[in-house]
Parts: C-alpha cells; sequence; structure tokens
C-alpha cells in the first residue's frame, strides 16, 4: 500500500464506483431479440458506453436525453431498430440500483472520521435514491444536473472544488474510471487519487492513481 493519506474530503464517483453500475446487464437483456450472438452484443455494449462518453463532452442537459441520444446513435450505427423511448428504460433503472457488495463495510469505517462528498453524473431526482442504499452519511452530494455540467470535463471538478472550498491537495478522489474522473483529477491537480477495479476499464499509469481492488481497501489508504 502506498502512502497514507490525510485528505480533508473525500470525494468519490458513484455509478460504477459505489453503485453497481448496470447499463451492460440491462442492453444484453433489451437487445437479446436483436443482437443474438454473444460477441457481437459486447461490442454493441462497448459502442452504447463510447456513445454516452461522447454525450456528457457537450453542453448540459438532462440525463434522460443523453441515455436515450446514445442509445439511438448506438442502433444507428449498428443498423438496429431504436424504439420510442427505449433509453428511458435505464434512466427509470438507475435509482433502482444498488451498491457493489464491498462498498458500505468500507464506506462505514470512514464516514465519521472524513468527510464524504459524491459527484455523479446523474440528475438530483435519481441520486438520493441511490447514496440512500449506501447506509452512510455524505457530506455532499453534487451531480451534473446540480452544476449543470458533466464529467469528465474539467469545469465539473472546478465546481465541486469551489463548492467545498478547498484546495486540490485536501482532496482525495476515488472512482473506477480513469476517462470519466481520474485523467480529470490528475489535470485539476489533485495529488491523492484511487481507482477502484471494477473490471470495466484498465488501470492506466502516469496518472499517480493507487489501485484498490475494492472501497474495503479505502480506510487503510487513509490510516484507518
Amino acid at each position: 500500500m502506498s502512502e497514507i493519506m490525510r485528505p480533508k474530503y473525500i470525494t468519490f464517483d458513484c455509478y460504477g464506483t459505489l453503485t453497481n453500475f448496470q447499463m451492460g446487464r440491462m442492453t444484453r437483456e433489451i437487445f437479446a431479440d436483436r443482437i443474438p450472438d454473444a460477441e457481437r452484443m459486447e461490442r454493441f455494449v462497448q459502442d452504447f458506453g463510447a456513445y454516452r462518453y461522447d454525450e456528457v463532452l457537450g453542453e448540459w442537459k438532462p440525463y434522460a436525453e443523453i441515455l436515450c441520444a446514445a442509445l439511438e446513435r448506438t442502433c444507428k450505427r449498428w443498423g438496429i431498430e431504436y424504439r420510442d423511448n427505449e433509453g428511458m428504460l435505464y434512466y427509470q433503472a438507475v435509482p433502482t440500483w444498488g451498491p457493489h457488495p464491498d462498498v458500505i463495510k468500507g464506506l462505514a469505517k470512514i464516514a465519521d472520521k472524513i468527510p464524504l462528498v459524491i459527484y455523479s453524473n446523474a440528475d438530483d431526482s435519481q441520486i438520493m435514491a441511490n447514496v440512500q442504499k449506501l447506509e452512510v452519511p455524505f457530506h455532499k452530494v453534487f451531480t451534473a444536473d446540480t452544476f449543470k455540467v458533466y464529467k469528465p470535463r474539467l469545469a465539473a471538478f472546478e465546481a465541486m472544488i469551489d463548492s467545498l472550498d478547498c484546495h486540490p491537495d485536501e482532496l482525495l478522489h476515488v472512482s473506477s474510471s480513469f476517462r470519466y474522473d481520474l485523467i480529470s483529477a490528475h489535470l485539476m491537480g489533485i495529488k491523492n487519487k484511487a481507482f477502484v477495479a471494477r473490471n470495466h476499464e484498465p488501470y492506466c499509469d502516469g496518472y499517480g492513481a493507487t489501485k484498490i481492488n475494492d472501497i474495503r481497501d479505502l480506510p487503510a489508504l487513509v490510516g484507518l
């Protein structure tokens, strides 16, 4: 384990890092009749993820529109039918998703000692249902809806840092994604970063993130 970090706040990505993000599972179920081949399905799932990423790089729009636009673009690329409001199935499911099995135990060892913060690419109307399932108190919960900007844009991290009235050096940012979080955190001067290996993105050298297997490893990282 790396040297002990002493952050003023621990900031988290939520979906995928804390909450078990089930876009892939849902896609395999919804599109099973249109893409019966398992190998092709995995490529479709990857393409849907790529278009979701592309959609958040522009000006803010509601998360429901992000999902619908990304799914429609994916279907167009694949030459398959996009059925009316299919993207809304994902949007409506998001608040029902609970945490990864390791999360509650790991957070419980930290929550009363270091303030916890979330910045999620979600709508304000969605996120608290997911946060409640984490079963620990959070100092602040920010969303893309709050600031009208999505991660990985640097403006998202600027807004979070300004709202917390702190310096980047005072944060430990925790995420399972370099694309959405850890590269931007690095560019913003957030020295302390932890990558949670959830197997949906590889670890990337050169950005100063400490790799942990799951949230149960986080207390040791901050000396608890």
